[in-house]
């Protein structure tokens, strides 16, 4: 299988990459944990006013949200420091590298 035809997606409950191997239907969830939890919120809601389609957070899991986020944020301000200070492409690299995967982990919400 090439690399062209395998896609990368986001976990419809956790927010993890998923990859599409390119037949049949797109996967939804990277775990089938992930599947029982969605199906269980969308059994909880059911009835109720809450939208389906709703993301519901403890107050755990959004202070880690906005944590996370926060932190996405310094790095972004490390690498404009170093940018404006002109640092060297080694540290540039780095920097991005620290910036990239902590947005990777920012993305997921649970």
């Amino acid at each position: 299988m090439s690399g062209k035809s395998r896609r990368v997606h986001a976990c419809a409950w956790c927010g993890r990459e998923v990859a599409d191997s390119g037949m049949g239907r797109r996967r939804r969830y990277c775990r089938q944990s992930c599947r029982q939890r969605a199906y269980e919120h969308r059994s909880a809601v059911k009835g109720t006013s809450i939208p389906e389609d709703a993301v519901v957070l403890s107050a755990d899991e959004a202070s880690a949200l906005i944590d996370r986020t926060f932190e996405v944020r310094c790095a972004a301000e490390d690498v404009a420091t170093a940018v404006s200070e002109g640092a060297a492409t080694d540290e540039l690299v780095r920097l991005c590298a620290e910036l990239i995967s902590r947005a990777k982990d920012a993305e997921r919400l649970r």
